[in-house]
This record gives structure tokens, sequence and C-alpha cells, in this order.
């Protein structure tokens, strides 16, 4: 009888051990790395910093190099002007067009690709440049939720990155635009503390270019106060690997040295790359929306086809690399 009690009382210890280390926000979630070698296809969303696809095929030149022939499937599905908030600012792009909705194709989307994982970058579009304001703030927040639930409930794992650094110093404006993200990233970050998976770009972005100004006061990573550079995007590719696991390939000046210091040649980044916008293209298109101006991509099996040689060409790298 002793023994049953004793019994009882270590699994009634452990199992409020777990509750109170929920409820100090300790995360029970997998790892990145866990994430990515449990998932068969990987999907990015995001607005045109994502649709641009080079921090993506950065990550995507590591991932095929650490994980081999295991590596997931990174489909990019990133939209230029794109929102969560469904939000657009009065004569966006010269009045011809509003911002596109995440909402608006989300589902299509989500059955086009099939994902098991989804890693999302919004905000930088969803404050629509403005000072910050408790309402635009709300339909973030009410985006980002319905996002999320919307990626579970197509039963996929849900990520997601704060928005970038935005450089006050290069478009400049009557307040810091830059100061609005700080709050859209801090809430993010808070809402790990209800189980979400969240890596954090915009404040070590904000502290590394602040840094670097004290010795070049002109530094910047986005030429057009939005847009990264190849800097910029290597530093949003660091950070995703960071997540990943890997310090190591993360601490790398750029892509060609993190590939170097794997000793793969520097000829895996172009088809990688290659093949990320192949993919795309198709499944955008796939998917459908309502923003003029994008590329039409391939049928999604003649994409397929196309990324699958690409993949030959690939792996005949690194099958030449010893593990």
């Amino acid at each position: 009888m002793n023994l049953r009690h004793g019994y009882f009382r270590i699994m009634c210890l452990a199992l409020f051990s777990i509750v109170l280390s929920t409820q100090a926000g300790y995360s029970q979630e997998a790892t990145g790395r866990e994430l990515l070698t449990q998932s068969k296809r990987v999907m990015f969303l995001g607005d045109s910093i994502t649709a641009a696809g080079q921090y993506i095929g950065m990550f995507d030149a590591w991932l095929v190099s650490e994980l081999r022939d295991k590596a997931p499937k990174l489909i990019n599905c990133g939209l230029p002007s794109e929102t969560v908030s469904g939000l657009s600012e009065d004569g966006h792009a010269g009045g011809s067009f509003p911002r596109p909705d995440l909402a608006e194709r989300l589902d299509r989307v989500l059955k086009a690709v099939k994902p098991d994982l989804v890693i999302a970058c919004y905000g930088i579009n969803c404050g629509i440049y403005l000072p910050f304001d408790e309402g635009r703030f709300a339909k973030y927040q009410a985006g980002m939720k319905s996002l999320k639930a919307a990626v579970e409930k197509a039963g996929a794992k849900f990520v997601v990155m704060t928005p970038p650094f935005y450089d006050d110093m290069r478009s400049p404006r009557k307040f810091s635009y830059n100061e609005v993200l700080d709050r859209y990233s801090d809430w993010l970050i808070g809402q790990r503390n209800e189980g979400w998976n969240v890596i954090d770009l915009h404040h070590p972005m904000t502290k590394s270019i602040q840094e670097q100004r004290t010795t070049d006061p002109k530094f910047t990573m986005q030429p057009d106060g939005v847009h990264p550079n190849d800097a910029g995007h290597w530093f949003v590719a660091q950070t995703v690997i960071r997540w990943a696991g890997d310090a190591k390939s993360a601490s790398a000046a750029n892509p060609k040295e993190m590939l170097a210091g794997r000793q793969v040649p520097e000829s895996l980044l172009p088809l990688v790359q290659q093949r990320d916008a192949i993919l795309r293209d198709a499944y955008v298109t796939a998917a459908g929306h309502l923003r003029p101006g994008v590329a039409k991509g391939l049928p999604i099996d003649e994409a397929e086809a196309k990324a699958t040689e690409l993949t030959v060409k690939i792996h005949a790298i690194l099958n030449g690399i010893p593990k």
C-alpha cells in the first residue's frame, strides 16, 4: 500500500513540474532542427522580402548540405506587398492596387503545397508605414492568430519570425517606424508563453546594425529602408540557420564562407536558388492571388520535374563530399 502511495506521489510531482514549467514559459515544443527533420515539405510565407528568395536559397543551401537526401523540400510562397493585417495605405503602388491580404489566398496555398511545416515572416508592411496605432496593431495580432490556426488546421506545424529591421536612416519619416516594429516583435515574442515557436529576427538585426554604425555611420543592410541587400538576406538566413541549431555555420561572414566551412563547393548555391525559384513561381501561380506584376510560373507538374533534375545535380555535388 505504501509503495502504491509513493508511486502516486511521484507521478503527481512530475505532472506538477510540467504544469509549472508551462506556466513559467518553458516550451515543450520541438527544436528547429527536429521540426525540419520531421518534415518533408516546408513552406515559407511572407512579403516581398521572402518572395525575393535570397535568404531562403541561402538557408536551403545550408539545409541540403546538412541533411543531404533527408532534407525537406522548401517551397517559397512569399508574395510582394502582402500583409496579414489586411490593411493597405491610401495610394499604395500609386493607387494601382491595394496590398494583398494573405487571408484571401491562404487556404488555397495550403491546399496546393500541403506543407508539414510553415515558417512565416510578416509585419514590415502590416503597420503600413504609419505611427503606432492600437487598431492597426489589433489587426496584425488577429491576422497572425488566424494564420497560425489555419496552418494547424491543415495539419502543419507553425513557426513565425519577427519582422526585419526598418532602416529609419535610409527612409526617414517623422517618427521611427522601426520602433513600431519593436512593439509588433515584442508581442510575437510574448506568444512563446502561449506555445508559439518564434524566431526573433528583428531585435538581433536592429542590434547588429546599430553596432556596425558605431564605426561606419552610413552602414545599412537595406538601402531603401525596407528591402535587404545581400548582407541583409544573409543575416536573415543566419538567423534561421541558428534557429535550426547550427551556430557555427551561422557565424560565417557570407554564404560562400559558410559552404567552404562545410567543404561544399559554392556551385551548390545557384542550383538551389534556381530550384527554389521554379517551385516558388509554380506554387504561387497555382494557388492564385490578387497581386499584379508577379511572374507566372510553370504548371506544378512541369516545375516539379525541373526541380527534380536540379536535385539530381545538387546531390551529385554533395555525394562527392565526405559526410
